[in-house]
């Protein structure tokens, strides 16, 4: 019989390596397989021994408090590397010993007396220069209410120039629940209150004393400026918030809680504002197509509002 072509032995020589060639794949990824399965540590569930002790499927005791052993953070070495590695959740910690012991020693304000606030004790020789000159009184709320039109300004301009509308949605969150919670709980109006006729709301009108627009208001139009990337006007926002606070606790127009919670909240609501419409920009997009870039994520909000 004569041999068959050369042609014909050289394609099932290939063939056959071809054939060797993927058996061996197979087996080298069932190898890989096995191997991954053997490498994989496996922790099984604790089991009582006869003493009672709970002790691990592989024979080791099953927790270190189990064992009778110290866990590695009870140790100095390990209070310290909490400490190196959580300064401010270990300083917290100690803010939260530290009020404890304030809280239950500290002696109640009777019902007749008025409250005790530190920024009034701290802005005491501001607020008598102010008492004394009721021209520098009236100059300062006038100042204070260009600030706070100069919040409502941008928020308008962001909004209606710009298309972002996180701002506006975030200030219409606030001032709403401001509302309800001003009207929740009156407090009384401070007993040297220094009012202005030139303060916002013009015309000594009445206003919730919990918490401050002003102070709120301020933080999300700054927060907005950040980003949009304008740092520089964010920061003279942030300057004039602070001397509005210095402002409104020498005239006493507002408590320091007021204003602390003003922070807060505008805080609060710029986040609420944000996840609000990124909620709708996924419910409108049906949760396809990527993810805007952290950068941009927030500059993209007007998609929400003009979406159908």
């Amino acid at each position: 019989m004569p041999p068959p072509p050369p042609s014909l032995t050289a394609t099932a020589q290939v063939a056959a390596s071809s054939m060797g060639n993927a058996e061996a794949v197979v087996v080298s990824a069932a190898n890989r397989g096995a191997r991954r399965r053997v490498d994989k540590k496996v922790h099984p569930a604790p089991i009582p021994d006869a003493g009672g002790a709970m002790v691990g499927g592989g024979g080791e005791v099953g927790g270190e408090w189990w064992g009778g052993r110290r866990p590695e953070w009870c140790s100095a070495a390990g209070v310290g590397g909490i400490l190196r590695r959580h300064p401010v959740a270990a300083l917290f910690g100690c803010g939260l010993l530290l009020f404890m012991a304030v809280e239950y020693t500290i002696p109640m304000v009777p019902p007749a007396a008025p409250p005790v606030d530190l920024g009034f004790a701290a802005t005491a020789a501001l607020h008598a220069g102010i008492a004394a000159r009721p021209w520098l009184n009236s100059l300062l709320a006038a100042l204070n209410t260009v600030f706070v039109a100069m919040q409502a300004a941008y928020i308008l301009w962001a909004i209606l120039a710009e298309g972002r509308p996180r701002a506006a949605v975030a200030a219409m969150m606030m001032f709403t629940c401001r509302g309800a919670l001003g009207c929740a709980t009156q407090l009384p109006l401070p007993a040297e209150f220094l009012g202005s006729g030139m303060d916002f709301p013009v015309g000594n009108v009445s206003f919730f004393l919990f918490f401050s627009g002003h102070v709120a208001g301020a933080v999300i139009a700054a927060e907005d400026m950040r980003r949009a990337g304008r740092r520089g006007m964010a920061r003279l926002y942030d300057a004039l918030n602070l001397l509005q606070v210095v402002r409104l606790l020498a005239c006493r127009g507002h408590y320091t809680i007021d204003l602390a919670v003003g922070i807060g909240a505008g805080l609060l609501f710029d986040m609420l504002a944000g996840r609000y419409l990124d909620g709708k920009n996924a419910v409108d997009g049906g949760g396809g197509g990527a993810a805007p870039a952290p950068g941009n994520r927030c500059c993209s909000c007007h998609k929400a509002l003009l979406s159908q």
